[in-house]
């Protein structure tokens, strides 16, 4: 893991030049003992003007190979030292700021944390990202502390898998409103589908719909199958048989060997019977 975090290191520092600076970041459970730190990559998050609005420019820090372990919490509580942070974005590649939409669920569309990531770090002054950068000058940084512990190792694996265990009751709650929502919603489409029923559009196109006095039933699988069945005779009966020369070949050919075949099934029967046949006085 050490020789992974040291060679997105130099990746990351061979790729964006020299004015990244390092902060060596331990954990107080997993870093007490270990020799060398876990480094944050930080510089100055710069773009054109209007190009990312979610991440100001001079007021936003852009931090290389934060570890799955730390959360935009953590990392607000890292860099508040620097002053006050307004927000920490965490995403799996750099690239410019989207809204994101919050999670309306808590147990489908759930993303794991598998890799080191980046963060952009956005403070309400511009002194802060001057200040985050001065950092690298000081001895290593604690993520986790007594009061809001960060959990790594094997008590992190616990606590997903705690999270992952699913509660039926929840489950079922969610579940039933989302159904109510989808059901509200299919029934102000039927009535917004019924009321434009039979208007002309601006072109005077009137459209027609398979609602009426007998609409259209959904099929069911013995349904489907009746349906393939006869579909597949039917393609059967309109297949030319002999069309072709070949196929003409081949039948007389498959024909002649039945005769053959049978010829000689018949001549061991006649030999089985004579063979069979003895005089018999009395």
């Amino acid at each position: 893991m050490r020789g992974h975090r040291s060679g997105a290191a130099a990746t990351a520092a061979s790729v964006t030049g020299a004015s990244l600076a390092a902060l060596a970041v331990k954990s107080s459970v997993v870093g007490r003992g270990k020799r060398s730190p876990h480094c944050l990559l930080v510089k100055e998050h710069q773009v054109r003007e209007g190009a990312d609005t979610a991440h100001p420019p001079r007021r936003t820090l852009f931090v290389l190979n934060v570890p799955p372990y730390c959360g935009p919490d953590s990392l607000s509580r890292l860099f508040s030292r620097c002053g006050h942070v307004q927000s920490v974005d965490i995403c799996d590649k750099p690239g410019p700021g989207e809204k994101k939409e919050n999670p309306t669920s808590k147990f489908f569309n759930r993303k794991t944390i598998t890799g080191f990531q980046v963060a952009y770090v956005v403070f309400r002054k511009p002194a802060g990202v001057q200040a985050a950068k001065a950092l690298s000058q000081e001895g290593p940084l604690l993520i986790s502390t007594e009061t809001h512990p960060v959990k790594t190792g094997i008590s992190k694996w616990i606590a997903s898998y705690e999270a992952s265990v699913v509660d039926p009751k929840e489950l079922k709650a969610e579940v039933d409103a989302y159904m109510q929502d989808y059901d509200k919603k299919m029934a102000e489409e039927e009535a917004k589908a019924a009321k434009e029923e039979g208007v002309p559009d601006e072109e005077g196109w009137v459209k027609v719909t398979r609602k009426g006095r007998k609409p259209g039933l959904p099929r069911t699988e013995a349904a489907n199958l009746r349906v393939l069945e006869k579909e597949k005779q039917k393609r059967a009966r309109k297949e030319l048989l002999n069309f072709y020369a070949w196929q003409h070949r081949e039948t007389k050919r498959e024909h002649i060997a039945q005769l053959r075949k049978k010829f000689e099934e018949d001549k061991q029967r006649i030999a089985l019977m004579r063979a069979q046949r003895k005089f018999r006085p009395y």
